[in-house]
């Protein structure tokens, strides 16, 4: 017994290990939810910590706690997150629904802390926790972290592969190729439009994400219990959010509506649909990535991504798209995670939604993938592909949908036929339209022209 040490709560005596910051209410849950061994996100647990000094301060400016004991919390938070903080949060994702064993995890570890800065007692929840529920600081906790990862993360690195999108573009732009509706061929398409169509999706999504901000920027913070406030000052609110706008540098509200905040989680599950999107829209990107990288034999083989591992254990030579599947895996679990939060969203039961740890686990999950996948996709795929010019031209020069630029001068009709016999011949549409149209070949190779017709023909 020599390792462990006694620690009391409203409970009673529990056993806590000897050199454990955390207390008996974070062991308790240790021992209560052996579930997954997962623990809160990091982002979830910076955020939380900064919560608990933004609170510290606003407590000092009104009064409820003593400037010794503010500095001790806010200085044992700022030491705490200089570090490696997360050793000292255990307690697992699927826990009380509340957060509550989270929210008293980073009470106990801090009041350890801020004590022996302090050379004096500091309560968890008589200082702490001071103005403050669980039911308020875990929305606030998950409204913070998913603002400041959104603004720290996600957004820079879709705005990065904006950037590395566009100036690609700029340098396949005299490739053309052909396009394809259906997986069938098309009408010719420049490669700087495929990319350009790209980065105008991304740059919705930014759009979208940013518009969200505010939202998420706006807190539960004042609420307690209910959303009532009891137990809070009057101005805590507003002074908390005040004292970590400070800290973090971006800027925090307290919300127009507690009660909404506190009993419902609307605005997570908004921004996890719109995170949904993106992950929809960076699919459909790496797709066409894999696909216009297929063969190179077999395939479409239209370009050749960097080469960065080998494909296949038994196949010698084989180089594989790892980047795009590792990007589609990651939309496809963004997706899912959109699923549970969903779901974890429709638990708002009257006054407190019950699944705020798995939605902040999913949200911060879905940004945090986003962001890394996102520079991998840039860097990796998108900058260094080459390519195949040689395969785009054998292609062109053999899709018989080019006839669609005739249809204004021989029609639709005399249009299908020449394309079915260009498919059945396998020959040029050009040496087939010269042989069942009046037209000379001089015109003809105007009409037909693929540049010409990127740009909506002639």
């Amino acid at each position: 017994m020599s390792n462990t040490r006694i620690e009391r709560d409203s409970m009673g005596e529990l056993l806590v290990p000897e050199q454990a910051l955390y207390g008996a209410q974070t062991q308790r849950a240790v021992d209560n939810f052996p579930i997954s061994g997962q623990r809160m996100p990091a982002a979830f647990i910076r955020a939380l910590i900064l919560a608990k000094a933004a609170a510290a301060k606003a407590n000092v400016e009104l009064g409820q706690l003593s400037e010794s004991q503010g500095k001790a919390i806010v200085d044992a938070a700022q030491g705490l997150l200089e570090g490696d903080f997360m050793q000292h949060f255990p307690v697992d994702i699927f826990q009380t629904g509340s957060g509550t064993s989270s929210n008293m995890n980073a009470n106990e570890v801090l009041a350890t802390l801020a004590s022996r800065l302090l050379g004096a007692a500091v309560n968890p929840n008589d200082h702490v926790n001071c103005g403050q529920s669980s039911n308020d600081i875990i929305p606030t906790t998950i409204h913070v972290s998913a603002a400041l990862t959104l603004h720290e993360r996600l957004l820079p690195a879709l705005v990065h592969l904006v950037d590395v999108i566009e100036r690609k573009a700029l340098q396949v732009h005299p490739f053309i190729k052909t396009g394809r509706t259906h997986l069938m061929d098309a009408m010719p398409v420049r490669m700087s439009q495929v990319l350009d169509g790209w980065a105008q999706q991304l740059k919705a999504n930014i759009a979208h994400l940013q518009d969200l901000l505010p939202s998420l920027q706006a807190l539960a913070q004042g609420g307690t219990a209910v959303g009532t406030g009891i137990n809070a000052h009057p101005e805590f609110a507003a002074r908390f959010s005040q004292q970590l706008s400070t800290l973090t540098q971006v800027q925090f509200t307290p919300g127009k509506n507690l009660f909404a905040l506190i009993g419902s989680q609307d605005t997570a599950v908004t921004v996890s649909g719109q995170l949904k999107a993106t992950a929809v829209s960076l699919m459909k990107i790496a797709n066409d990535l894999r696909w216009m990288n297929s063969g190179p034999l077999a395939g479409l083989g239209e370009i050749e991504l960097e080469g960065l591992q080998p494909g296949s254990s038994i196949m010698p030579g084989k180089v594989n798209p790892v980047i795009p599947e590792a990007m589609a895996m990651v939309a496809a679990q963004v997706i899912g995670n959109d699923s549970t939060i969903t779901v974890a969203g429709q638990s708002g039961n009257f006054e407190l939604n019950v699944m705020l740890p798995v939605i902040a686990q999913n949200l911060l999950s879905s940004i945090e993938l986003l962001a890394s996948s996102s520079r991998l996709l840039a860097d990796k795929a998108i900058a260094s592909f080459k390519v195949n010019e040689p395969k785009l031209k054998e292609a062109l020069s053999r899709n018989p949908i080019l006839v669609t630029a005739l249809n204004p001068i021989i029609g639709y009709q005399k249009a299908a036929e020449i394309a079915k016999t260009a498919y059945k011949q396998g020959r040029p549409v050009i040496d087939v339209a010269l042989e069942h149209t009046d037209l000379p070949r001089s015109q003809l190779e105007v009409l037909l022209d693929p540049e010409k017709l990127t740009a909506g023909g002639v």
